[in-house]
């Protein structure tokens, strides 16, 4: 079978939305996914709430109980009888999460089994034959055909095979051979 290697984090699971829960909470603000078209929170975030921003990352708890992008389990699911799907997702940015993405990703996706998990730094290691990932730089490294996924931080990044959602997800592999 064919390997689709598939990120957590703004791809399955909408970690974007708790980042945002965090800061607004904490700085009494309103950023909306809408305002970051283009860039990440990082980069519109004042410089003196940047530790805080990464503080929340880095909270033991940040990456338990995250929201699921809609559609990734029922499609995941259905891909998981034809492909041999693999979980890539930078844990080693964010040591903390291990534990939890571990968690998450087994209560949310128990047909993908742990031995399909792949906590890394940097995904040019991958050996597969399809990448679904929302960081345009991930995709310039990865030798396969690379899927980005949409999201506010990635909208005029050009040059890639986009995927809005997993509906779109599902049709572009329902005529590829697993």
């Amino acid at each position: 079978m064919k390997r689709i290697c598939v990120d957590m984090d703004e791809v399955m699971a909408d970690t974007l939305a708790e980042h945002l829960r965090r800061y607004n909470q904490t700085f009494d603000e309103a950023v909306t996914p809408q305002d970051l078209a283009g860039k990440g929170l990082f980069e519109i975030t004042p410089v003196d709430r940047r530790q805080q921003l990464r503080a929340f990352l880095d909270a033991e708890d940040f990456f338990e109980d995250l929201a699921l992008m809609p559609g990734a389990q029922d499609v995941l699911q259905q891909l998981s009888a034809r492909f041999d799907i693999f979980i890539a997702t930078q844990a080693m940015a964010v040591p903390n999460s291990l534990g939890s993405k571990y968690r998450w990703l087994q209560r949310h996706f128990p047909f993908i089994p742990p031995t399909r998990y792949v906590f890394c730094g940097d995904k040019s290691i991958l050996r597969a034959e399809y990448l679904i990932d929302d960081l345009p730089k991930n995709l310039l490294r990865f030798e396969g055909q690379g899927l980005l996924y949409t999201a506010p931080h990635n909208l005029t990044a050009t040059g890639f095979l986009r995927v809005d959602n997993w509906q779109q997800v599902a049709d572009y592999f329902a005529t590829k051979p697993g």
